[in-house]
């Protein structure tokens, strides 16, 4: 019945209340006792409850689904069941954007790859910061020509803890990459860095940067997205949650919205469903705290 006033109530600016009630079978009375009858306490929480989902869908730039969702409720001490998060974000029309189709991409080999292993097997976890690290390469379309970037990814928190762009994918932007990781992580010896098997990462000149820093160097196999899903994983977030709805007239726009993606929201507010919905930075700083109170 309430639903049929809701009706009403909601088109009482376009038809008379009087026709409407009698349209839907319900008594005008009725529909005026139900307009001045004190909210529910359930109604008051399911009004607050959509308005927080609709603020947080906002915030997090319309990428959370209900998992992400109930998370950030459940951080701000509001008890809600995922269920009742997922009906909500039905109701209000509130849906995630979706990851567009995969398409392979040829991956250029240099002459060094055969004698490199395979050392992550799809394992990209790690018991401590700077023990494993992933890092690829990928393209941003501008009208002043492709924007390269590449980025070093620790597989302990997931953060993002080296970066570089430029016009190239020359060998020096991979190392540029991987010098502002060792910059933000502490790289313990025999650390392993993994990638595809590309040329700039296959090359003699990367072999000699990762010897010298005493890392121990692994790449996937040829044309095998997944075995450096976590690298592919996060070009595919940063494109399609944010990049893919921009449109880039030159390389510093493109610039600009890659760091603002990275390190305000990828790094610090993103929460990791492999984290225990936590964000990088939060697994960063509980790793630091472990390893002060021992």
């Amino acid at each position: 019945m309430s639903s049929r006033y809701e009706l009403v109530d909601a088109e009482k600016a376009t038809f008379r209340i009087a026709d409407m009630c009698r349209w839907l079978d319900v008594s005008r009375s009725g529909y005026y006792e139900w307009r001045t009858r004190p909210e529910s306490t359930t109604a008051r929480r399911r009004h607050r409850l959509t308005t927080a989902i609709r603020e947080i869908f906002a915030a997090n730039h319309e990428t959370y689904g209900y998992r992400r969702v109930h998370a950030v409720l459940a951080r701000s001490g509001e008890a809600a069941s995922p269920e009742l998060v997922r009906a909500l974000m039905r109701g209000l029309g509130l849906v995630p954007c979706q990851p567009r189709p995969w398409r392979a991409v040829t991956t250029r080999t240099g002459g060094a790859h055969p004698r490199i292993p395979d050392l992550v097997r799809r394992d990209f976890t790690a018991d401590r910061p700077g023990a494993r690290l992933v890092g690829d390469v990928t393209y941003i379309p501008t009208w002043e020509g492709f924007l390269y970037l590449a980025t070093v990814i620790d597989c302990h928190s997931k953060a993002v803890v080296g970066w570089a762009m430029a016009d190239h994918f020359k060998t020096s932007l991979v190392t540029a990459a991987l010098d502002m990781a060792r910059g933000r992580v502490k790289i313990g010896k025999g650390a392993i860095f993994h990638s595809d098997r590309g040329s700039n990462y296959t090359s003699e000149e990367f072999a000699r940067t990762l010897a010298g820093h005493d890392m121990r160097q692994s790449v996937g196999r040829t044309g095998v997205c997944w075995d450096n899903a976590m690298a592919e994983s996060f070009f595919g977030a940063l494109k399609n949650e944010y990049l893919n709805r921009y449109v880039f007239t030159n390389h510093a726009k493109a610039r600009r919205e890659v760091v603002r993606y990275i390190e305000g929201f990828y790094n610090r507010r993103r929460l990791h469903s492999a984290l225990g919905y936590r964000t990088p930075l939060e697994a960063l700083r509980d790793h630091d705290e472990l390893g002060l109170a021992a």
